[in-house]
């Protein structure tokens, strides 16, 4: 009998350990997302959303984040921004103050990241920030995965100048994004030779005669783009004219129909977006947008092991996954969403790197130039300036809405200050 009772409590014991080692890697660290799930931006944020979660679930099955011999679980705590710019800066917020999350995956816009800016740098947070941007800032305490103008807008133009274009129509959305990343390409253009008549939408000059804006501006939603469609159309019958698309969230939706309508066609006027990838195309008639280009860090369509391996990984998730919300069926793959999942795998080697979730301390990790993923768009590589190293594709529009690869810049480095260099070669130019 005693014997027995020996080995009772000797299993006890062994089952109060065992609860206790559960309990112990059961561990968690919360991370926020910060995306718009309602609203204009919706069209295109719930993606990075969903990429993020497939990130998260990828990691934690695979053993979790850890950190001084412990394991931490991902915990997201997902929040709306609503396309909402000032709501965004409530939300950032919430998250750093009252959710405690160890970093924020979030924003598409800038007028949203702008907004949340200052409270991340009050909260000392960190913002992995994935989208494509105009650049002419450097924050402490954002990360950018996106593409810096360099790293998008200027190698678009440089193709489309060896492809003989002599005409340049910019229209995008009446934001910073677009104004400045079009301020930046007239002074490109300029610099490379286009004429001021050859460059259309029009330009705006302050009291000194200097051009502070170029191109034509549409809100947050518009809709109607016939009128400028129709300018488009008289702008390009030369045959020699392309159109630079800075418009973002669903108005490419009106736009590219209005397009279509008119008769234009890549042939005679080939149009480049910034903010049109695989998972826009889905609601947009593509087989009339056949040859439309488009220029990203990421195509769906890349034939690298890496990027076969990861989208297999992510059909299976989107399969099994059980995230209220996300869609099963259908599903496209473009490089906000990639760029998103490599940030959160550049941050998870970060803090194992530094050892501690501690915000300067990953910050420094990640400032060392050492931090690199190879993920399914190529190899990136953080900088010290917060911006990223990896390659470049320009690509056609396919009728499967996918893009036939074109051109390739391999590992191009993210620079974010390009007005400055700029009007100083424009200042150098013969009078």
């Amino acid at each position: 009998m005693k014997l027995k009772f020996s080995a009772f409590k000797l299993l006890a014991v062994a089952c109060v350990s065992a609860w206790c080692c559960c309990a112990t890697a059961a561990e968690t660290i919360k991370v926020g997302v910060l995306h718009s799930l309602s609203g204009t931006m919706a069209i295109s944020e719930t993606s990075l959303r969903d990429s993020l979660l497939f990130a998260f679930d990828e990691i934690n099955k695979a053993g979790g984040v850890k950190v001084e011999g412990k394991t931490y679980m991902i915990e997201p705590v997902i929040v709306d921004g609503a396309s909402n710019w000032p709501l965004f800066a409530e939300k950032a917020k919430q998250l750093l103050e009252e959710d405690k999350v160890a970093v924020v995956f979030g924003c598409w816009t800038s007028v949203s990241r702008k907004s949340v800016l200052p409270v991340f740098e009050k909260d000392n947070g960190l913002l992995f920030y994935p989208v494509q941007y105009e650049g002419e800032e450097l924050s402490k305490n954002i990360f950018y995965t996106a593409e810096a103008v360099n790293q998008q807008a200027t190698p678009a133009v440089d193709y489309l100048l060896k492809q003989g274009k002599k005409k340049f129509y910019l229209i995008g959305t009446d934001y910073v994004y677009p104004q400045t990343t079009n301020l930046i390409l007239y002074k490109y253009l300029r610099l490379h030779g286009i004429a001021l008549e050859d460059i259309g939408g029009g330009l705006r000059k302050d009291a000194d005669g200097n051009v502070i804006s170029a191109g034509k501006y549409t809100p947050f939603g518009h809709t109607d783009y016939q009128q400028i469609v129709a300018e488009i159309k008289q702008f390009s019958a030369s045959g020699d004219a392309c159109v630079i698309n800075t418009i973002n969230g669903d108005s490419n939706v009106p736009f590219f129909k209005e397009i279509a309508a008119a008769g234009l066609n890549p042939s005679d006027c080939p149009v480049v977006s910034f903010s049109l990838a695989e998972h826009e195309l889905r609601a947009l008639p593509t087989k009339d947008l056949v040859g439309e280009l488009g220029c990203w860090t990421y195509f769906m369509s890349l034939t690298t092991p890496e990027n076969k391996q990861f989208l297999a990984r992510w059909n299976r998730w989107l399969k099994d996954q059980t995230h209220p919300g996300v869609v099963r069926d259908k599903r496209a793959v473009d490089s906000p969403m990639v760029l998103s999942y490599d940030g959160v795998y550049l941050w998870k080697t970060a803090v194992e790197t530094a050892g501690s979730f501690d915000v300067d301390k990953v910050r420094e990790a990640l400032e060392s130039g050492a931090i690199t993923f190879n993920g399914p768009g190529g190899k990136i590589t953080m900088l010290k300036n917060h911006h990223a190293t990896k390659n470049v594709y320009i690509g056609e529009t396919k009728a499967n809405g996918q893009f036939k690869i074109v051109k390739e810049f391999s590992q191009v480095e993210g620079e974010p200050f390009l007005l400055k260099d700029l009007d100083t070669k424009l200042a150098a130019l013969p009078k």
